[in-house]
This record gives structure tokens, C-alpha cells and sequence, in this order.
């Protein structure tokens, strides 16, 4: 994109973060002073609506619930050369926005995450620190690489990822969707430290450690089998095959020694499991395919953008 002046959009989705919000906008607005600060509240039972507007942002709604429908609005409906996404709990730090747009636009990037480095201990949940390492690692087994802190929230794109970018997730997994977006693509990405501090007083957090934990462990299988078909598939049909074998070795030593065979319900049960390895193996490979060519699709719409460029 060219131009003399880069169009920069922050984007803040907020439920019920009337205590955060205004100083979310305000250290924004002296960081990025030529942005445009974008509220998006997401049914909100508090005044996070009026807070937001009062303190000068742009602020819409999105009624269907979940961070993900709330990013997928966002996307859809502004248009910019950078786009800046943070939470609006006022724990990530705003002047860290000038060196990740920096970061964006000189080492030709697409997105630039924020790496959090605890400023206090109240700060970073257990909970989810321990989904992070999960994930983290689950990443890196099946792409090789992977980020150091998968669940930041703290991110900066270039409108060719953004408008490339297909959200799925309703919730809380739209930042591992975001990772593997830049991952499957092999999309130019770094991760920049910068500060992460606690809640400020009256604000409170809307991860649960189990139920978000569940959820995170649902979206590393439901990524695997998206994004990597033939092992997930195959995986699953060699299980299969070894029971069938276990089940059907001894079965075939008797008929061998006696010819006879005593167990025919188990002999039954190991041919429909071999069977049904050899379609899970098939899935696989149908799959993989389908995969590949969804592949290609992404990365047509993301060579469609123009290159971010401040000449």
C-alpha cells in the first residue's frame, strides 16, 4: 500500500471492561496519536459503551457472543494499511504499538505478536500459562515452529493477512486460529517483547482455567485434523490396524494348529476394524487433498492485497 501517511486502525474488543476501557483509549491515542481507535462492544452488561465513547473511540456492536465473532466483524468492516489488536483490559502496553508497526512495515512482515513479559505476578493466570505451553507445543510438533506465546493478545497485522484471514472460531481460540493462519501459510511473523501487566482495579477476567483449558484441548485436535488430514487420519487407522492384528493373531494361530475358529465374534470384530482403518486411511488421504487446495485458496486471497509500504 502506498502513500505518504500509513492508515493505521486499533482494534479493541470488549465485554463488560467499563473499569479499562477509557485507558485503553487514551495511552493508544498518545502512542498512535494519526489512529483510528475501534471499540467493538460485545453485549456488555456495564457502561463499557459509554465509557468507550465518551473517551473518544469509534464504538460499534456485535451481538453474537465470543471474541472470535467479534474479530470477524472487525475485519470485515474496517479498512487499513495496519491494523493493531489488543484487548481491552488495559494489561498490554501502548507504546510497544510503535515498534511492532515499525517491526510491520520495515522487515516487510504480517503480522508482529506481542510477546508477554509478566510485570507482576498477578498478572499471568497458571491456568493459562499452562494452555500456552500446550498449545505452543502443539504447534511446534506439526509445523515445526511455532510462537513463543500463542495466546497473546497483543497483535499487529498488515491488511494482507486481515483480509486473507478466514475466522472460524467464536471464542477465545481465535488467537491460536490466528497463529496457524500465519504458520500454514508460511507468512512472515515475529514476536516483539513487550510489558503485560495485571487487571486494573474493578476489572476482572472472562477466561474460566477449566472450561477455556477443555477448550483450548478441543482446538488442538480439531487443528490437527484441519490442518494435517493424512497424519490425523492415519494416526488414527494404524491404532485400528494394530488392534485388529492384536485380536486376530491368536484367532489365526488356532485355526492353524486346529482348524477351527472359536471366537467368531472377536474374528468379526478385527475384520470391521481392519476395514475401518483402511477408511480411515482413505479419509486421510481424500482430505489432504481438500486441505491443499483450501491452502492455495487462502494464499490466492492473500497475494490479491497489496504489500504494506510507507514509500
Amino acid at each position: 500500500m502506498t502513500g505518504p501517511a500509513l492508515r493505521i486502525a486499533v482494534l479493541v474488543p470488549c465485554f463488560n471492561e467499563e473499569a479499562a476501557v477509557a485507558t485503553v483509549i487514551s495511552d493508544f491515542r498518545k502512542a498512535l496519536p494519526t489512529a483510528q481507535i475501534f471499540v467493538y462492544d460485545n453485549n456488555s452488561r456495564d457502561r463499557t459503551v459509554e465509557v468507550a465513547r465518551a473517551a473518544g473511540a469509534i464504538v460499534r456492536s456485535e451481538r453474537r457472543q465470543g471474541k472470535g465473532h467479534v474479530v470477524r466483524r472487525m475485519f470485515a468492516d474496517i479498512d487499513a494499511d495496519a491494523y493493531v489488536l489488543v484487548d481491552g483490559d488495559a494489561t498490554y502496553d501502548a507504546p510497544s504499538a510503535s515498534r511492532m508497526i515499525d517491526a510491520l512495515v520495515n522487515e516487510h512482515l504480517d503480522m508482529v505478536v506481542g510477546f508477554r513479559v509478566d510485570q507482576s505476578v498477578a498478572a499471568y493466570r497458571p491456568g493459562h500459562r499452562t494452555g500456552n505451553w500446550m498449545l505452543t507445543n502443539f504447534l511446534s510438533t506439526v509445523f515445526g515452529q511455532a510462537f513463543k506465546d500463542i495466546l497473546s493478545g497483543y497483535r499487529v497485522f498488515s491488511r494482507r493477512f486481515v483480509k486473507s484471514f478466514p475466522v472460524l472460531s467464536d471464542g477465545f481460540e481465535i488467537e491460536t486460529e490466528l497463529s496457524v493462519h500465519a504458520l500454514e501459510l508460511a507468512l512472515p511473523a515475529v514476536e516483539i517483547e513487550t510489558p503485560y501487566y495485571a487487571r486494573p482495579e474493578g476489572s476482572f477476567s472472562k477466561l474460566n482455567t477449566w472450561r477455556d483449558g477443555f477448550r483450548i484441548l478441543g482446538t488442538i485436535l480439531k487443528l490437527y485434523r484441519s490442518e494435517k488430514p493424512l497424519r490425523f487420519f492415519t494416526a488414527i487407522g494404524t491404532f485400528l490396524m494394530l488392534v485388529s492384528i492384536g485380536l486376530a493373531i491368536p484367532i489365526l494361530i488356532t485355526y492353524l494348529e486346529e482348524g477351527i475358529v472359536p471366537r467368531l465374534p472377536t474374528a468379526v470384530l478385527s475384520t470391521g476394524l481392519m476395514i475401518v482403518a483402511v477408511l480411515s486411511m482413505s479419509s486421510g488421504l481424500v482430505l489432504d487433498t481438500v486441505t491443499r487446495g483450501r491452502r492455495e485458496m487462502k494464499l490466492l486471497a492473500y497475494l490479491s492485497q497489496p504489500a504494506i509500504s510507507r514509500d
